[in-house]
């Protein structure tokens, strides 16, 4: 069974955000890592970049498949998180500790249309 983390939100696309202020630190889920497989690429969007919530943002790729990423919240990029980029079975090692990006939103109503951590375990079981 795949691990879910209290007190972050969930998209139905398997993104998890954990909200600092006004910024979403997003990932992928231990379930959306465990069915790529052996991630072998990120491709991210770079700092500046403005998402529309449910927009791909990027992708993972692995030996196995290709994801895109879908935005679960709206605004700017203002970090990429290189070490995941460099090394992508990080997301493999830690998906909850390997974020990819930090977004600044513009719309913070939009964390209401997301999962919590029970809600996604019915969808993610």
């Amino acid at each position: 069974m795949s691990k879910i983390v209290d007190g972050l939100l969930y998209s139905e696309s398997h993104e998890w955000v954990r909200i600092d202020g006004n910024i979403a630190i997003i990932g992928v889920s231990d379930f959306a890592q465990a069915e790529m497989g052996d991630i072998t690429y990120v491709d991210m969007p770079s700092e500046g970049d403005e998402l529309t919530k449910g927009e791909d943002f990027g992708a993972l790729e692995s030996v196995k498949a290709s994801s895109e990423l879908y935005a679960p919240v709206s605004g700017k990029v203002v970090a990429c998180n290189k070490q995941v980029e460099d090394s992508p079975e990080l997301i493999n090692e830690d998906p909850y500790g390997s974020w990819i990006i930090k977004v600044e939103m513009s719309d913070s109503s939009e964390l209401d249309s997301l999962l919590d951590s029970v809600s996604y375990e019915k969808i993610a079981a």
